[in-house]
């Protein structure tokens, strides 16, 4: 796993993976002894900005349906109701592709078919049993390498290898997992499994009627042919600077919390007795003094401006994938339909060429002339940075992952909503107003399809 991967997987892993992490992204601090440094990991939370990021920036192609063409044949029409054979339609499944792509840089949709037994020799053997191709997301720490060609003016995969887990029997009742690479070329495939020395061996190998690699990526931020990096790799590191700089602010409140008692003009060796509390005496010797040194408070401030300050820094980093291109205007972008998209949107066109290529391989598999095309919902860019930011905090609250009072401050301080309105009339008025239209419940009509979350 590359370390940007490894960095992005372990942000969206919460608090428990950046814990388990260890000094990867918290280190230890000099002369730090092992115990207090355990006790600081384990009292580190972290403020989820990449994964709500995330999570928002992915939701934003798939608020709307994802819609089939007309040119779309009748029985890949209804593969796409369940893609991948686990009950996912084609709208789910890509928006879980594009979390992943935003998260980690890249992903691949594998189109795969279901082994056919000797007894299946014709396209009718195949749809009596129900056999049909379906798609498979192979995730970027899944692949172990690849070949490739330039051929006839695009880069072509002559073999991929990936690793996979298959659940197997174990016993009358249970079922184990089984790591293995499976090898693609052109027309053929093979597994490989350990044998009992821990040495890759060959365990099947078999044939397949395609003349190419059934595997398409979808990028985030592409660099070369199967390359890529994270588009929101600098949040992503600022969010480990956000965690850093929390943990050393925890530390700070609790040694500014716990003052502590000094005594002065007592010679050593003494009958001094200190007794502390609200009932008790304490006798002084002339000259002596007792009183508590408390912190001044000052790295309190600074620690907790340092916090808002990349706050405010990884809000702006997530909002630039929605800016348009300035370099013509968004009437322009509305009309020519060209240049002026913003990085988020380039990334869905991308996933929409991506995704028309695997029903093309549909088409392949099953003997359709055509697979068709698709369309994914791309009317998002704002014009401006800060245009930007308020899309991603109204969002933000829309979705429950910031107060309505916390977005209202924020969009207060943007210039957006006037500086003379107070939350508290606000609210007032939002509950007598009752809730909004459509929020008791819907007659009639069909839901969009609903997103899963896609864990990494």
């Amino acid at each position: 796993m590359s370390p940007s991967w490894e960095l992005c997987a372990s942000l969206l892993g919460g608090t428990t993976a950046m814990r388990e992490a260890g000094e990867r992204h918290l280190p230890k601090w000099p002369n730090e002894d092992e115990k207090a440094y355990k006790t600081r990991l384990s009292v580190a939370v972290l403020f989820p900005a990449f994964g709500r990021t995330v999570t928002t920036l992915a939701g934003k192609p798939f608020s709307k349906p994802l819609t089939l063409d007309d040119d779309v044949p009748e029985t890949i029409r209804k593969m796409c109701e369940d893609i991948d054979l686990q009950g996912r339609n084609l709208h789910t499944f890509a928006a879980d592709v594009m979390e992943t792509a935003l998260a980690l840089g890249q992903t691949g949709i594998l189109v795969d078919f279901p082994r056919k037994s000797e007894e299946v020799r014709t396209l009718a053997d195949e749809r009596a049993l129900g056999l049909r191709p379906y798609a498979l997301e192979i995730k970027p720490h899944q692949l172990r390498g690849w070949r490739a060609a330039y051929m006839n003016g695009k880069w072509v995969l002559l073999q991929l290898r990936f690793c996979e887990w298959v659940e197997e029997p174990d016993g009358p009742f249970a079922t184990k997992k089984v790591e293995q690479i499976r090898v693609l070329s052109p027309g053929a495939w093979e597994t490989h499994r350990k044998n009992e020395r821990d040495e890759w061996v060959l365990y099947e190998d078999g044939t397949t009627t395609l003349d190419y690699i059934p595997f398409l990526v979808v990028y985030g931020q592409r660099t070369g042919f199967m390359l890529s990096k994270p588009p929101l790799l600098e949040l992503a590191h600022l969010n480990v600077a956000h965690w850093q700089s929390a943990s050393d602010q925890q530390t700070i409140l609790h040694t500014a919390r716990v003052p502590i008692l000094a005594v002065s003009g007592i010679e050593e060796g003494s009958n001094f007795k200190l007794t502390v509390g609200a009932s008790a005496a304490v006798s002084l010797p002339p000259n002596g003094d007792m009183k508590y040194v408390e912190h001044t408070g000052a790295a309190i401030k600074a620690g907790a401006d340092d916090l808002k300050d990349l706050e405010e820094r990884m809000r702006q980093a997530g909002a630039e994938l929605l800016v348009l291109d300035q370099k013509i205007t968004a009437t322009q972008v509305s009309t020519e339909n060209a240049v002026g998209m913003c990085a988020l949107q380039r990334i869905v066109q991308g996933q929409e060429d991506a995704i028309d290529a695997m029903l093309q391989t549909f088409a392949d598999w099953i003997g359709e002339k055509q697979g068709g095309h698709c369309k994914i919902f791309n009317d998002f860019g704002a014009a401006t940075l800060s245009d930007a930011q308020a899309q991603l905090i109204k969002d933000f609250a829309a979705a429950g992952m910031l107060s309505k009072e916390t977005a209202f401050h924020e969009m207060q301080r943007r210039g957006t909503i006037s500086p003379d309105l107070k939350w508290e009339d606000e609210k007032d008025r939002i509950d007598a107003e009752g809730p909004p239209l459509g929020s008791l419940g819907v007659e009639g009509g069909m839901n969009p399809p609903a997103r899963n979350a896609n864990s990494q």
